[in-house]
């Protein structure tokens, strides 16, 4: 039994140790290809949407793979991440001379808030169980956009201003500043994102994840998963450990939106950033890249965020084809007989490759 459990430790360690190895060599070809002038210029705007939403996508696959809960609000806790980050930067960007330094005190400020409020969310909505949760978390979404969409706040040298709906009712002076102007949200926001910012978040948001899987709370939050009353009879705390892995799924969503919020001049709280249809992309890039598998949750934010860039050409054929590929994904990762295949492909390359060694 011992070195049962030693090869599976193994496994899985040179898994996650393939995901990590991967980003970076990535990483590495992207950075000299861009060095070499090899990429558009278009493309190259997409790299630090990729990295936004992968490390969205690696939170709700730890909320959703690994947890059980289905949860289509994550845009919430992404709009969270973004306005709170944004609102702190706009106070601190003539405090702090260093962009980096401005960048992490805003990636910290976002991921707090965005945990925050997954804790203060999930303290109730986790009492729920399937459609009912993904309604709550669902409606969480909507109103944390609207909220913002009616909030005015500003500053001049008199102090700050607060409104509701009438932001002219604010009585702002000349060498004021909006921090946030409702609908028209946050503007002139620093360009402190990067694609190397976008890894690093990626290896962290990883590193936090395997860490947190692979621990005693891990197994305890798989066995809830598996099934709720056997860990309740063994002692397990059902109540604590949903709510650590919703909170630690909330504060990666919350960091995804600091560096997606970072990397535009204005961010605003419209359906299009923050609403159900971006709640719905990033639960499809974890369906299709696998449940419980954060390479593939990289990989399938990757892929369909590049796929509509890379069909423009066709047309009037994009969306087609972009459709098609999805059913094809989704076909190839849960089909029955393509499971089946796939195990029966592994085993021959495995044979093959103990035949090479000997």
């Amino acid at each position: 039994m011992a070195k049962l459990n030693l090869k599976t430790v193994n496994k899985k360690t040179k898994d996650q140790l393939i995901t990590f190895v991967l980003v970076i060599a990535v990483y590495i070809v992207v950075q000299v290809m861009v060095a070499a002038g090899a990429i558009s210029s278009l493309m190259q705007g997409l790299l630090v949407p990729m990295c936004t939403y992968s490390i969205v996508a690696i939170g709700l696959n730890l909320c959703v793979g690994y947890l059980g809960e289905l949860s289509i609000g994550h845009a919430g806790f992404m709009c969270v991440g973004a306005f709170s980050s944004a609102f702190c930067t706009k106070l601190l960007e003539g405090v702090i001379g260093s962009q980096i330094m401005l960048f992490i005190i805003a990636l910290l400020v976002g991921t707090a808030m965005a945990a925050f409020f997954g804790f203060l969310i999930g303290i109730p909505v986790l009492r729920l169980r399937g459609d009912y949760l993904a309604i709550v978390t669902l409606a969480f979404g909507e109103i944390i956009k609207n909220i913002i969409n009616v909030l005015y706040i500003a500053k001049d040298g008199s102090g700050f201003h607060f409104a509701i709906s009438n932001g002219n009712a604010i009585d702002l002076a000349d060498d004021g500043v909006w921090l946030i102007n409702g609908a028209k949200g946050i503007a002139k926001i620093p360009h402190l994102s990067s694609f190397t910012a976008g890894v690093i978040l990626i290896l962290i948001s990883l590193f936090v994840v395997y860490n947190l899987v692979n621990s005693r709370s891990g197994r305890a939050i798989m066995a809830i998963r598996d099934n709720r009353i056997a860990a309740e009879s063994v002692g397990i705390n059902i109540t604590k450990f949903k709510l650590m892995a919703f909170t630690i799924s909330a504060a990666i969503a919350g960091a995804g939106g600091v560096l997606y919020a970072h990397n535009l001049s204005t961010v605003t709280a419209t359906p299009a950033n923050f609403g159900y249809n971006m709640s719905i992309m990033i639960l499809v890039f974890v369906v299709l890249g696998g449940m419980g598998n954060f390479r593939g949750s990289i990989i399938a934010a990757v892929l369909l965020t590049l796929l509509p860039e890379v069909l423009r050409g066709l047309s009037d054929y994009r969306m087609l084809i972009y459709s098609i590929v999805l059913i094809v994904m989704m076909l190839f990762n849960w089909a029955p007989k393509c499971i089946e295949w796939r195990q029966k492909m592994a085993q021959k390359f495995r044979k093959n490759t103990k035949k090479e060694a000997v």
